[in-house]
């Protein structure tokens, strides 16, 4: 198997060649972000958010940390950090996996098919158990005031201070949400 700072090269390359809006940080393969699009005939549908991907210096055999840079309303998503509550990349991540299936596969499946009962978003989680309509509702809420093109900016907006966190993971439950409240997005009216 290739080197990782050779593997991170290609699955960089095919990221980029896809169909996917990737944004570096000083051509950094380090950090970067991704457009990502609602899946098809979801609640996400239309949607549109820049992921932050941080890939850590044993990648492949280390999971990526990917975390929502704008708001989306969803019970395995922290809303205030953006974190990812995703057991495919943070406990059963394999060097077989490559970025094309964390936005091709992983994202859209943790979209169309949330998991309440293991919830980061205990609200989210809480009203799509009780009242499956209201959650529908404020999910479409949220794409429409915070998943708009517009919505995830440049990514020069990011301060510079953030690219020195050394915050091991934002796609593990242990993120502290205190730390990122900086990629949550717009602030509530």
């Amino acid at each position: 198997m290739a080197s990782p700072s050779k593997r991170r090269e290609m699955d960089m390359m095919k990221l980029m060649m896809s169909d996917y809006k990737v944004d570096t940080i000083n051509d950094d393969l380090q950090m970067f972000y991704v457009t990502f699009h609602g899946p098809t005939d979801s609640l996400y549908e239309g949607g549109v958010w820049k992921i932050k991907v941080e890939l850590p210096e044993a990648y492949p055999y280390k999971s990526p940390s990917v975390g929502f840079v704008n708001k989306i309303f969803h019970p395995n998503v922290d809303e205030s950090s953006g974190a990812v509550c995703l057991d495919v990349i943070n406990q059963t991540w394999s060097p077989m996996f490559d970025l094309i299936n964390v936005f091709e596969s992983f994202l859209p499946q943790l979209l169309l098919y949330p998991n309440p009962s293991d919830p980061f978003n205990g609200e989210a989680a809480s009203l799509l158990m009780r009242d499956r309509a209201a959650y529908e509702k404020k999910v479409k809420e949220y794409c429409k005031a915070y998943a708009k093109p517009e919505d995830i900016g440049a990514p020069e907006e990011i301060s510079s201070d953030e690219d020195e966190d050394d915050d091991d993971s934002m796609s593990d439950r242990g993120s502290d949400s205190d730390d990122n409240d900086e990629i949550a997005g717009k602030a509530d009216p």
